[in-house]
């Protein structure tokens, strides 16, 4: 305790006598803790000086070179990495996408596929009682054999079929007056929609007002929409065939009021019924 004696330390003073070459000579007193102070202000001013330059100077790289290699290697790790991710990521996403659509074609395959077939046979035979000279054009066969099914029912649609979209109860018909211009399917969410014709895929995304909405461009300028779906199985571009699995129903959009497929037949810019012209 006497050694840290404040009084004693005030007495304590350093003594420095340059050895200059000339006569005079100059003595400087400093006391400690004016030295303290000094070496204090020198020690700050020094760190000062020493991080601004590495901060605005390439002098850092030299320093820390290998801590800098380190970082760098790591850095480059890390980028592999994430590509790796974002590459197992869209790979995971595809094999998702391909396991769903493959699912409910398993799905759609377990049902009698030959059911819409056979009911559009089984009407020809009922309506047909002439028989018809093919002339080795089977093209004018077929427009020959559609021509004898008009009646109060149905309507000729040149020489194209079309067929249900869905296997479902019709719950709300055509209504133009109302704006309805299409037909409604009262169906469970997730139940196959299938194309009613075949043609080239113009529209398949997702709409504020109609949900997830595809549109099918046919001969003779014919066009087909299924709206309010729950998951979309074809991207515009896309050639589909009649009957071929394109959407599943859903209750998707602003103006969908439950779970069912609203259908759409249009022709050259007009809407049609569709209970008039699809072949049941």
């Amino acid at each position: 305790m006497k050694f840290l004696n404040l009084d004693k330390l005030k007495r304590i003073f350093f003594v420095i006598t340059p050895n200059l070459p000339d006569s005079s000579t100059k003595t400087y007193k400093f006391s400690i803790f004016r030295s303290i102070l000094y070496i204090s202000i020198y020690t700050l001013i020094s760190w000062m000086i020493l991080i601004f330059i590495l901060s605005i100077t390439p002098l850092k790289d030299f320093l820390f070179v290998l801590d800098n290699q380190e970082l760098i290697a790591q850095r480059k790790k890390i980028n592999e990495l994430q590509e790796k991710v974002k590459l197992l990521t869209g790979e995971l996403e595809s094999i998702s996408s391909t396991n769903e659509k493959i699912k409910y074609s398993l799905r759609l395959a377990t049902r009698d596929s030959s059911d819409t077939s056979k009911a559009i046979y089984d009407t020809l035979k009922k309506k047909i009682t002439k028989k018809i000279n093919l002339g080795g054009n089977i093209l004018l066969a077929f427009k020959e054999l559609f021509s004898k099914l008009k009646n109060e029912n149905y309507e000729l649609v040149d020489s194209i079929v079309f067929i249900a979209p869905a296997i479902g109860i019709l719950t709300k018909g055509f209504d133009p007056k109302i704006g309805h211009l299409g037909v409604d399917y009262g169906l469970k969410i997730g139940t196959p929609i299938y194309a009613s014709a075949g043609g080239l895929v113009i529209f398949a995304d997702y709409t504020i007002d109609y949900g997830y909405t595809i549109i099918i461009q046919h001969d003779s300028d014919y066009i087909t929409m299924y709206k309010h779906c729950s998951i979309l199985l074809k991207r515009p571009q896309d050639f589909v065939r009649q009957g071929e699995l394109i959407a599943l129903s859903g209750n998707s959009g602003r103006k969908s009021t439950g779970p069912h497929l609203h259908f759409e037949l249009w022709h050259k810019g007009k809407p049609l019924n569709p209970e008039r012209i699809i072949i049941k």
